[in-house]
């Protein structure tokens, strides 16, 4: 197999005030190295309306008002995990984007990088790690959620919904996939 760039695999995770970025805010995203998680980012952004889904805070628990106050500008904000990105990142490599459940996740963050910075510093592409689950494990859907995996990978734990915690839970269960991967291909 030939990679035409070496790789550099970063968990990103997100908490937001909703389903979908068209119509609610990011709020926090944490994000790390997959394969040095103490090289880690977190930022809690100024949400862009005050529209929220009650379940979504409680999740979280965010609360909007403090971060009407707190948050940082969600333009700076972006400027920050941009320039995370291209340290984290070491010259000659490609940054990954990678994340449980990344459709969701990706959505938010390329949103975000394109209307606040006019593009996206991973590209068009996100590393799904539930897919990647279905396809080593040749699994169904069903059994990639987390309830499944936890006891698999994470020795039972629940992720904390703390943006940065989750990015470094999801990089410790990606990395353990990539060691079974590899076993299984020796």
């Amino acid at each position: 197999m030939h990679t035409a760039r070496p790789e550099t695999f970063i968990s990103v995770d997100v908490e937001t005030a909703g389903p979908n970025p068209a119509e609610y805010s990011l709020l926090s995203i944490g994000a790390c190295v997959v394969d040095d998680p103490d090289t880690g980012f977190s930022v809690e952004l100024k949400p862009l309306s005050e529209q929220v889904v009650d379940e979504a805070l409680a999740v979280s628990g965010l609360s909007i008002e403090r971060l009407l106050v707190e948050g940082v500008e969600p333009a700076e904000a972006m400027r920050r995990f941009d320039e995370w990105i291209r340290l984290a990142t070491p010259e000659g490599h490609t940054p990954v984007f990678t994340a449980f459940n990344a459709p969701f996740d990706w959505m938010f963050v390329d949103t975000y990088f394109r209307r606040f910075l006019g593009r996206n510093p991973f590209g068009h592409a996100a590393l799904d790690i539930k897919a990647y689950y279905m396809g080593l494990a040749g699994s169904s859907w069903a059994d990639t959620s987390m309830r499944v995996l936890s006891p698999l990978y994470l020795g039972g734990r629940h992720l904390s919904h703390n943006a940065l915690g989750d990015a470094r839970d999801q990089a410790e269960l990606f990395r353990r996939m990539r060691e079974t991967a590899h076993r299984g291909s020796d």
